[in-house]
């Protein structure tokens, strides 16, 4: 896991006093990093044109712009005169060596946008957007500096020090490309202070791989999926759960879901030896919740629960995982009287209304599906960043709720078995050798066995 950060400038803050670290030295090192980027991928004497704002991220783009100076045919676009302090200073030292300088996006090999950095919440003036527009329309490999501004779509973003919330947004998915970390003349270790907000990574995958040979089918837990209106939500959330390992999974409801596979059960009362249950998926509505839970079992809610006004009694259970997409959770938001908000206001403020949500039920895990997916339970949250267009399928978020509860049922607590269910889920339409379009919930269960 890595550490996210809502900002950076009380970490670079430390680094002068803490560290003797001036924001000169910071700069060359961030400066420097970015061109060790290009002189790994771009061999020496490329074109390349750095576009430049007014303010510190625009001096960064200067400071590159001189260290590549000689070495590759480099000019500066200024899209506005500097200001900044740093600003000033770096166009005088790149002035100095003879730096070039242009006023259009020309053919090049690498366009390297330094406009705005972090913080910037203005409108940009219609030139600045034209050339936006033109870098975006060229076929130039495309850097951001720090993070891209506002439409600028980058190949990757070089971000300085550590990583940012902000690059982790959903809006922000197509506009990132591929995101590194320049290191700013010390290790992230020391640069860092530790966050409540992690970055998942693969290697955090905790599979339930089976290492006791003295075992039963009893030995792997009991999973039930209730059954409402719709059967095939319920019995494809069943399916993953079984094929992600539980031992036993049984539907429960009032009528047999027809062509019902045959490893699973059906039931119309909840089996005593039940470890965990997932409830909505499917579910049409239904009252009488109270015959489908049992005390201390672990409770995944999805679905139509969001719909359910009775939710707000059941997320007063105490081992229960949440998991809804951004529409589901506007509804939940309203129904729990946190928020009255549309699905954009959610969307550029994901991590806000995820943190109220947890401070108001700080015991319940949380899942916000999308593009990055957002886990929270109480004052710790995760982000997967592995999602992707392939998963936007009906029905691969029932897949994802049998995954999750079947961990649960085979005891991992809500938590851990949230966030490993979620790597599971990406990973397996990474794993996926199809058209992105051709995906199907049937095919990301088939592919739990090549896990």
């Amino acid at each position: 896991m890595q550490n996210l950060f809502d900002e950076v400038a009380s970490l670079d803050k430390r680094c002068y006093e803490k560290f003797l670290l001036s924001e000169d030295i910071l700069m060359e090192n961030a400066s420097n990093g970015m061109a060790k980027y290009i002189l790994k991928h771009f061999k020496k004497g490329s074109k390349i044109i750095v576009v430049c704002g007014s303010g510190n991220n625009g001096a960064d783009g200067i400071t590159l712009a001189r260290i590549l100076h000689v070495d590759y045919d480099v000019s500066i676009l200024h899209v506005k005169e500097p200001k900044s302090k740093m600003a000033i200073l770096q166009k005088q030292r790149a002035d100095a060596i003879g730096v070039s300088t242009c006023d259009t996006i020309s053919t090049c090999d690498v366009i390297v946008e330094a406009i705005v950095g972090t913080g910037f919440n203005g409108v940009f003036e219609k030139s600045i957007e034209g050339i936006i527009d033109n870098i975006n329309s060229s076929k130039s490999f495309k850097i951001a500096c720090d993070i891209p501004s506002i439409g600028f779509m980058a190949d990757v973003t070089l971000t300085m020090g550590g990583l940012k919330k902000e690059l982790f947004l959903d809006d922000k998915k197509d506009f990132v490309g591929d995101i590194e970390v320049i290191n700013l003349g010390i290790s992230r270790d020391v640069y860092e202070t530790d966050s409540n907000v992690k970055l998942l990574e693969m290697k955090d995958l905790e599979l339930p791989l089976r290492t006791k040979q003295d075992s039963h089918k009893g030995s792997f837990g009991h999973l039930v999926v209730i059954c409402g209106q719709k059967s095939g939500a319920c019995t494809l959330s069943a399916l993953a759960g079984f094929k992600m390992g539980a031992g036993l999974v049984s539907l429960v409801g009032k009528t047999q879901p027809q062509n019902m596979p045959n490893m699973l059960m059906f039931e119309q009362t909840l089996p005593k030896n039940t470890t965990a249950i997932a409830l909505g998926m499917g579910l049409g509505k239904c009252e009488d919740l109270s015959k489908y839970i049992l005390d201390d079992v672990a409770l995944l809610l999805d679905a139509d629960m969001f719909h359910n006004e009775n939710i707000v009694d059941l997320l007063k259970w105490k081992n229960l995982v949440v998991t809804p997409h951004p529409k589901e959770f506007v509804e939940l938001l309203k129904i729990t009287n946190i928020a009255d908000i549309n699905i954009q206001t959610l969307q550029k403020n994901r991590f806000l209304y995820v943190e109220m949500f947890c401070k108001k039920f700080p015991h319940v895990v949380l899942l916000l599906k999308g593009a990055n997916v957002i886990i929270g339970r109480d004052e710790k949250f995760f982000v997967n960043s592995y999602g992707s267009s392939v998963l936007a399928k009906g029905g691969s978020g029932d897949v994802l709720s049998g995954i999750i509860s079947s961990l649960m049922a085979q005891g991992y607590e809500p938590l851990k078995a949230t966030i490993n269910g979620s790597l599971i889920h990406t990973k397996l339409a990474r794993l996926y050798k199809g058209a992105d379009f051709s995906l199907t919930p049937e095919d990301l269960v088939a592919q739990i066995g090549n896990l």
